[in-house]
């Protein structure tokens, strides 16, 4: 299976790598004094040395090939000239090529509107190996970009994270209503949480090398519970073993997913569909699954006009399980008809599973 279903695959993956994505020590933390301002130049904006007392200032990481960075750029434009006295400092890191910067700064022009620095990274050093990624990203775990951080006026760490959602605590550091010590503990019951995730991560994909579906419920049960919002993006991979497991309760489970945001995208509907009829799904549904499997699974090639090879594969499989081989083939021939059509290349599992509708047909 291709496209929509790999896109889906990568999610889950992403949902369960993420997890475990350091387990190097923390520190730097909320409270922390900030570390040094380290950059090799200022590219746009008058340069900071120092964070000077009795100032608020905002540093942000970034780089030029992250699209979540160049999303947040504007809102961080919008958040400078809201507070014209807070310094905002976008750094960025973790670039193959410095030279880069520059001309994508200046092609931003005014949507870029507050100081760029470059990160200070040595002639024979990594990107991810310079000083500011070194000193501030790495120390405080922080292992994705965009993620800012707010120094206050003591010249501490008062808020770290996204800064697509900084918006509320720069307005109560800058009016001085901030409360540091709530923001303390619930970052340690973030951090406390990261690491049970970590150890959970690892526990997951022990179950699912070890080929038993109930392993992997239980463990997928325990994530949820610490993270609540995994539930959907591992919902696919709950339903995949629960198929093995008791299929009354995967259909249940499925039709749950069905109105989660998975039930709203072509993609979803696909990856449901495909974890019930694909070849990976081990047992053999039973027939309210796949009436489910070939509904969904139609909706989904509606919602894409019926120009998706990958949900095509999945529809022509659904039909095949349900025995309209005929409309199986002719599924199927559109599939690979669309494929091709694509510049993708040829599927051969789709063309082994064209043959072998073909071959059912005789």
């Amino acid at each position: 299976m291709l496209v929509s279903w790999r896109r889906i695959s990568c999610c889950m993956a992403l949902a369960i790598g993420c997890m475990a994505a350091s387990t190097n020590a923390q520190t730097l933390s909320l409270g922390d004094p900030a570390p040094k301002l380290e950059v090799k130049a200022f590219l746009k904006g008058e340069p900071v040395k120092k964070f000077e007392p009795g100032k608020n200032y905002v540093v942000e990481f970034w780089a030029t090939w992250c699209g979540p960075c160049r999303t947040s750029i504007p809102h961080l434009t919008e958040l400078q000239k809201k507070y014209p006295d807070i310094p905002f400092i976008g750094v960025s890191v973790f670039e193959q090529e410095q030279d880069g910067v520059k001309p994508f700064v200046e092609k931003m022009g005014d949507k870029m509107d507050y100081r760029v620095a470059l990160d200070s990274v040595g002639k024979d050093q990594k990107g991810n190996e310079g000083a500011m990624a070194k000193s501030w990203m790495e120390a405080a775990q922080q292992n994705g970009i965009p993620t800012a951080f707010i120094v206050n006026k003591e010249g501490k760490i008062a808020w770290m994270g996204h800064p697509m959602t900084m918006d509320d605590p720069l307005k109560k550091v800058s009016d001085g209503t901030w409360d540091i010590k709530a923001a303390q503990a619930e970052h340690r019951k973030e951090v406390e949480d990261q690491g049970k995730l970590t150890k959970l991560a690892g526990k997951l994909r022990e179950a699912q090398n070890s080929g038993d579906p109930k392993k992997t419920l239980a463990v997928i049960d325990e994530l949820t519970q610490v993270r609540p919002d995994l539930e959907v993006r591992l919902g696919p991979m709950k339903l995949g073993a629960l198929i093995k497991v008791d299929q009354d309760k995967a259909l249940e489970l499925a039709k749950q997913l069905e109105k989660t945001e998975l039930g709203q995208s072509a993609e979803g509907m696909n990856a449901l569909a495909w974890m019930i009829v694909g070849p990976e799904a081990g047992n053999k549904p039973n027939a309210k699954l796949l009436k489910f499997a070939l509904e969904i699974a139609r909706r989904a090639d509606e919602k894409t006009s019926s120009k998706n090879p990958a949900i095509a594969d999945t529809l022509a499989k659904a039909y095949f399980d349900t025995g309209d081989v005929s409309k199986a083939i002719e599924t199927q021939e559109r599939a690979i008809r669309l494929i091709k059509a694509s510049g993708e290349g040829e599927d051969k599992g789709m063309k082994d599973r064209l043959e072998q509708y073909k071959a059912a047909k005789k």
